[in-house]
C-alpha cells in the first residue's frame, strides 16, 4: 500500500500551517496518496474542507475513468512509445479525521478517530478542553486523554527531553507508559524528520525510546505545507504570530523547504534504515475505518406532552389559518397547507418547523417583535404558524423549489429580532436545549487586502507610511496588491525586491484563515449531545458558545441551522407600534398594518424615503421615482433590484423600459419565459439566475447544487467563474443569444457578491411597507422610534430630526424636567404631538444616569443646585447636561448654566453647608455673561448632541455663499462684450534663491 501522511498541519492551526486542507488533498491526489489525516492542534475546523475536496477528487476520478472506457477518436497505432508518466489523475485519497492534542505542559499526541465513536470521545475531549480556557485556547491534561482516549490511535510526539536522556526516564516517558497500558494496541510512537543533518542520529534514539516503550514506530514527514514554495509564506505566518521582523526569526523559521507533503518514495529514502515505521503506516491506517460521511445529525423530535411532530405540526398549522383567516381561507390556501403538510411529512421536517415556531412563540410572549425569511419561510405552514407575516397570496414561489422531495435539501429559515433583545431568545435557546445540545455557528475570518497588507508588510519590515499608502489602493475584500503603476504614483518602487515579495506574499495570504469568530446566528440544535457531532468552544462574548464548523461545512454535512438574527428596523417598528397604542390607540402588528395604503406609495414614488427600511440609501432613492412602485410585488423588485447582481448583469436598465412600455416584453424561449414572466423577462432574483442554469444551460440538478455553493463560498474563494465556460456552452447549445448569456452569467457572478433571494425580498419588502407606512401617517412616532433604535440605518440623528421637522413635526429640546433617557411624544397643546429630545442623544450621557434623575425628579427641578442636591448628580454630569443646554426651561441660557456648574465644588452637597450659617453666608453678586451668538450655539448643539433645533448649519454661511446685491450698484450693460479666453497661461517653477 503507498504511503499516507497521519500527521499534517494545515493553515487551521491558524498562523502556523502553510497550506490550505483542500490544496493537501489535492496534491496527495497526484502524489498517489491513498489517505492523509488533517491533524490541527487541538482543533478540528478545517477537516470538513478537506472532505469537501475529497468528495469533488472523487467525483473527477470517477468521470476521468468514465472516459477512459469511452476514448474519443481513434485507438492509437501500433509500435508507438509507451506515454510518459503521469500525476495519479486517477487517485482519489481519502480523508483521515484527526487532531493532534497539545496538552498543558506541552505533551503532543495525534489522535485519529477508528469509528464513530471514538470521534465523539474525540469530539468531548476538545470541549471539555475549549470550554476550560478563553476564547482561541484549549487547556487539557493528561486525565482528559485517559478519559476520552478510548478507540483513538494516538501517535506520541517525543519531546526533545526525552531524546537525549536514557529510555525511558523522565516526566514524557511516565506520560506515555502510563497511555500505553491505559490503551494496549492504540498507541505508537512519530518518527518524524527535521531535516537538519542530524535525523539518523535522531532515529536511532527514537528507535531506542520505543523499544524501551513497547511501542511501535510510525514515519511521518509531519509537513506544515503541500509544497515546498510554501517556505516563504510558512516564516511570514510565524512572524505574524511571534510579533517579530522576518529577519529576526531566528532558529523559529523553516531551516529549509524540506517539511512538506511526501510521496512514497522519498519516504521511503528517508527512512530506509527503519522500513517498519512506513509498514507501521499501513497497518493504523487499515485500522481507520471513520469517515465524516458517517455523521447523522438527529435534530430535535420536538414531541411535546406526548403529542408527535406530525400532529402537533399539523394541529398547529390548522389553528393558525384560523387565526389569520377568521372569515375562513379560500380553498386555494387550504390546498396549499395540506400539500405542503404532505411534503414536510415525507421528507421528516416537521421538527425543524416546530423549534422555528417554539423560537418565534417565545419571542412573542415576551412581547419582542420577530419576523421569519428564507425559502421555506414564505410557505403557507410558516404563515399559519406566525414565523412570517407575508400572506402567501402575495408570492409566486412554488414550495418545492425550496423543500424538494427530489433534491433532499434542508429547508432555510431565518428569523430577524430586535437587535436589542435577540440576546434573551438566545439565552432562551440555551436553556431550553442545554449547551451540550445547542450552539452558534463559527465564522472564519480570512485574510483580504488591506488585513493582509498590514500583517505581511509589518512581518516583512515594511514602514507604517509605506503601508499605510500600500493599503490605500485596495478597495474592498478584493485583490491584495496594486498595479505596477499605481505604486510608481505614490512614491514607491515596485521594483525594489522587499517590496516585490510583500506583495507576492500578500497574494499567496489572501484567503488563509485568521482565526475563528462566531456567526451572525446560526444554532446548530441536536437532539443527543452536539459535542460529541462537533467540538463546542466559548466565544468572545460572555454566555456564548460556539462550535468549530462554519455554515459551509455544516451544509456540506447535512446538518440543520436555525438562523437567529437581528435587525435594527424590528426595534424601530416595535416601538413605534407601542407609541402609537400609548398616545392613539390601536393595536398593531406587521399583519393587520392596512393595506395598498396610496399615500404610502404615493410618497415612496416621490423618494421620501428617508429612514425606510431598505430603500432609504441614495441608489434606492434615485430608482424609487423611475421605479413608482404602486402594490406589494413592485416592492419585492425594488428591494431586490438594487442589488450587484441585477446591477452588474446589466438588469436594471431592461426591466425599468419594458415596465414604463419603452421596450417589447419578450422572453428567450417559452421554458424561460414561466421562469422570467413575473419580472418582464428580466432575471432579478437568485432563484431565477438557478432556474436558467437548469433550464437554459442544460445544468443538472448536482452542477446546479455545487453553483448554488459557489455562490454562497465565493467571497472566500472566488470559484463561480470556473462554471463560466460550461454555461455559456450550454446555453448557445440551446439557441439562446451570448449577449443575454453573457449578462446573465455576469449576474450569477454579481449573486457571487450578494445577491437577494425572492422569498427574502418579500419578505423585507413587508418591513419596507411597514415602515413607509408609519413615516407616511405617523411621522414624529416614526421619527421617535428612529431615535430609539440607534445606531442603525444610513442616516445620523441630525438628519432624521431634520426630516421629520420637514414633515410638520414639531421637535423640542432636550429639558432637565420634560425628558427622560428614550425620546418620548408629548402633548403640544394643539390637538397633536410633539417629540422630546431624550438624554440619550447627549454624548457622554449614560442611561443609569438620566434613570436616576428621572426618578427623583418629582415635581421638577427648580435650579441647577437643586439637581446637585435631590439627585446627587456630580458636577461633571451637570456639566454635560448645560453643555447640551438642558436647563432652558429653568430660565438658564447654556452659558449661565456652564458658569453655576462649575461653580459646584463636590460630587454631592455637605450637609452642613447646603444652608447659610446663622446669616453668614451671602449670594455671590450676579454676573451679566454675554449671549452665545447663533452660530457658537449651533456649534455647541453638535458638539453636545450631533445635532441641532436653531437652524442648519449652512443657512449661518448661505449669505456668503450667495451675496444679496447691492440695490444702489450700477447694473451691467447689455452691450458689455463677453469676455473670451485667449492665449495660454504658462506655470514656471519658482527658482530657489536662498
Amino acid at each position: 500500500m503507498p504511503f499516507c501522511e497521519l500527521s499534517i498541519t494545515s493553515n487551521f492551526t491558524f498562523l502556523t500551517g502553510g497550506s490550505h486542507p483542500e490544496e493537501y488533498m489535492d496534491r496527495a491526489a497526484l502524489l498517489g496518496m491513498p489517505a492523509i489525516a488533517i491533524a490541527d492542534e487541538n482543533s478540528v475546523a478545517g477537516i470538513v474542507r478537506a472532505h469537501t475536496q475529497a468528495r469533488e477528487i472523487a467525483r473527477w476520478a470517477r468521470l476521468r475513468r468514465a472516459a477512459d472506457r469511452d476514448p474519443i477518436g481513434p485507438p492509437a497505432p501500433r509500435g508507438l512509445p509507451a506515454p510518459p508518466p503521469s500525476a495519479a489523475i486517477r487517485n482519489a485519497p481519502r480523508l483521515l479525521p484527526a487532531a493532534r492534542i497539545v496538552l498543558e505542559d506541552g505533551f503532543s499526541a495525534t489522535a485519529l478517530p477508528r469509528d464513530r465513536a471514538a470521534w465523539g470521545r474525540l469530539c468531548r475531549m476538545l470541549t471539555v478542553g475549549r470550554r476550560r480556557a478563553p476564547k482561541g485556547s484549549c487547556l487539557l491534561h493528561l486525565q482528559d486523554l485517559l478519559e476520552f482516549g478510548e478507540g483513538l490511535e494516538l501517535l506520541l510526539h517525543p519531546c526533545p527531553q526525552a531524546l537525549s536522556g536514557p529510555p525511558g526516564a523522565g516526566a514524557w516517558a511516565a506520560q506515555a507508559q502510563q497511555l500505553s497500558r491505559r490503551f494496549a494496541g492504540q498507541v505508537s510512537l512519530l518518527m518524524a524528520p527535521r531535516y537538519d543533518g542530524r535525523d539518523e542520529t535522531r532515529f536511532a534514539r527514537m528507535a531506542g525510546l520505543a523499544s524501551a516503550l513497547s511501542l511501535p514506530l510510525v514515519a511521518s514527514a509531519s509537513p506544515v505545507m503541500h509544497h515546498g514554495a510554501r517556505r516563504k509564506l510558512t516564516d511570514v505566518l510565524t512572524a505574524i504570530r511571534t510579533g517579530v521582523r522576518i529577519d529576526r526569526l531566528g532558529r523559529a523559521a523553516q531551516a529549509n523547504a524540506e517539511q512538506r507533503l511526501r510521496a512514497q518514495a522519498e519516504m521511503q529514502v528517508i527512512f530506509r534504515r527503519h522500513p517498519r515505521a512506513l509498514s507501521e503506516v499501513d497497518r493504523i491506517v487499515s485500522r481507520l475505518g471513520f469517515s465524516l460521511d458517517e455523521l447523522r445529525y438527529e435534530y430535535p423530535s420536538e414531541i411535546a406532552d406526548g403529542e408527535g411532530p406530525a400532529q402537533r405540526l399539523a394541529r398547529l398549522a390548522r389553528a393558525g389559518l384560523h387565526w389569520r383567516y377568521p372569515e375562513g381561507a379560500s380553498m386555494r390556501v387550504q390546498n396549499l397547507l395540506e400539500h405542503e403538510l404532505t411534503l414536510i411529512g415525507k421528507l421528516g421536517y416537521e421538527p425543524y418547523f416546530l423549534t422555528v415556531h417554539d423560537i418565534v412563540a417565545f419571542a412573542r410572549s415576551r412581547g419582542i417583535l420577530c419576523q421569519g425569511r428564507g425559502s421555506a419561510a414564505n410557505s403557507v405552514v410558516c404563515y399559519a404558524l406566525g414565523v412570517t407575516s407575508v400572506a402567501p397570496e402575495i408570492g409566486t414561489m412554488v414550495f418545492e423549489r425550496f423543500v424538494s422531495e427530489a433534491r433532499d435539501e434542508p429547508p432555510d429559515i431565518d428569523v430577524d429580532f430586535e437587535h436589542e433583545r435577540r440576546e434573551e431568545v438566545i439565552q432562551h435557546i440555551y436553556e431550553r436545549y442545554g449547551r451540550h445540545r445547542a450552539g452558534l455557528c463559527a465564522t472564519v475570518i480570512h485574510y483580504r487586502g488591506k488585513r493582509a497588507i498590514r500583517e505581511v508588510g509589518r512581518a516583512m519590515g515594511l514602514s507604517d507610511d509605506t503601508i499605510a499608502m500600500m493599503s490605500s489602493q485596495v478597495w474592498g475584500w478584493g485583490g491584495a496588491g496594486a498595479s505596477d503603476e499605481r505604486l510608481h504614483e505614490i512614491g514607491l518602487d515596485p521594483t525594489d525586491r522587499r517590496l516585490r515579495q510583500t506583495l507576492e506574499l500578500c497574494a499567496q495570504i489572501n484567503g488563509f484563515p485568521r482565526h475563528l469568530s462566531q456567526h451572525v446566528g446560526g444554532f446548530i440544535i441536536t437532539e443527543g449531545r452536539l459535542d460529541e457531532l462537533v467540538p463546542i468552544e466559548n466565544a468572545t462574548m460572555e454566555d456564548r458558545t460556539v462550535i468549530c464548523w462554519d455554515k459551509d461545512d455544516i451544509d456540506t454535512l447535512g446538518i440543520l441551522k436555525v438562523d437567529v438574527l437581528a435587525l435594527g428596523m424590528l426595534s424601530c417598528i416595535r416601538k413605534a407600534f407601542a407609541l402609537i397604542q400609548s398616545h392613539l390607540g390601536g393595536e398593531y402588528n406587521l399583519a393587520n398594518i392596512p393595506q395598498d395604503d396610496q399615500p404610502t406609495y404615493d410618497m415612496l414614488c416621490n423618494a421620501d424615503s428617508l429612514g425606510v427600511f431598505q430603500v432609504e440609501s441614495r441608489a434606492q432613492m434615485n430608482f424609487l421615482p423611475r421605479m413608482r412602485p404602486r402594490c406589494f410585488y413592485d416592492l419585492v423588485i425594488q428591494v431586490a433590484i438594487i442589488r450587484p447582481g441585477p446591477i452588474q448583469g446589466d438588469m436594471v436598465h431592461p426591466f425599468i423600459r419594458r415596465r414604463n412600455k419603452e421596450e417589447e416584453v419578450s422572453f428567450p424561449s417559452d421554458e424561460l419565459g414561466k421562469v422570467l414572466g413575473k419580472t418582464l423577462g428580466v432575471p432579478l432574483f437568485q432563484e431565477q439566475a438557478m432556474q436558467i442554469a437548469i433550464i437554459g444551460a442544460g445544468f443538472s440538478p448536482e452542477e446546479a447544487d455545487r453553483l448554488r455553493r459557489s455562490l454562497a463560498t465565493f467571497k472566500k474563494h472566488g470559484n463561480v467563474s470556473e462554471f463560466r465556460n460550461r454555461f455559456l456552452r450550454g446555453m448557445a447549445d440551446r439557441g439562446y443569444d451570448r449577449d443575454f448569456a453573457e449578462r446573465c452569467f455576469s449576474q450569477i457572478e454579481g449573486f457571487g457578491s450578494y445577491g437577494f433571494p425572492e422569498s427574502h425580498a418579500a419578505s423585507f419588502a413587508l418591513l419596507v411597507y411597514v415602515s413607509a407606512w408609519l413615516k407616511c401617517h405617523h411621522p414624529g412616532i416614526f421619527a421617535c422610534a428612529l431615535l430609539n433604535s440607534q445606531p442603525m440605518g444610513f442616516y445620523a440623528p441630525a438628519q432624521i430630526v431634520r426630516d421629520a421637522r420637514e414633515h410638520g413635526v414639531e421637535v423640542r429640546p432636550v429639558s432637565i424636567n420634560a425628558s427622560f433617557w428614550d425620546n418620548t411624544m408629548e402633548a403640544d397643546g394643539k390637538g397633536g404631538l410633539a417629540l422630546r429630545l431624550g438624554f440619550r442623544q447627549i454624548k457622554r450621557m449614560q442611561e443609569e444616569d438620566a434613570t436616576w434623575i428621572t426618578a427623583a425628579r418629582g415635581n421638577g427641578y427648580q435650579s441647577l443646585q437643586d439637581l446637585w442636591r435631590r439627585a446627587g448628580t456630580p458636577p461633571k454630569l451637570i456639566t454635560t447636561l448645560a453643555e447640551a443646554d438642558a436647563f432652558g426651561d429653568l430660565g438658564l441660557s447654556r452659558r449661565d448654566a456652564l458658569w453655576q456648574a462649575r461653580a459646584l465644588l463636590g460630587d454631592k452637597p455637605l450637609p452642613l453647608f447646603a444652608r447659610d450659617l446663622d446669616g453668614e453666608g451671602g449670594d455671590e453678586p450676579h454676573v451679566s455673561l454675554p449671549e452665545m451668538t447663533l452660530g457658537e450655539e449651533v456649534v455647541e448643539d453638535y458638539v453636545s448632541m450631533r445635532l441641532t433645533l436653531r437652524a442648519h448649519p449652512m443657512a449661518l454661511i448661505r449669505p456668503r455663499l450667495t451675496p444679496v446685491p447691492d440695490p444702489s450698484a450700477k447694473p451691467v450693460p447689455p452691450e458689455v462684450p463677453r469676455l473670451e479666453p485667449r492665449g495660454k497661461v504658462i506655470a514656471l517653477p519658482l527658482r530657489n534663491t536662498g
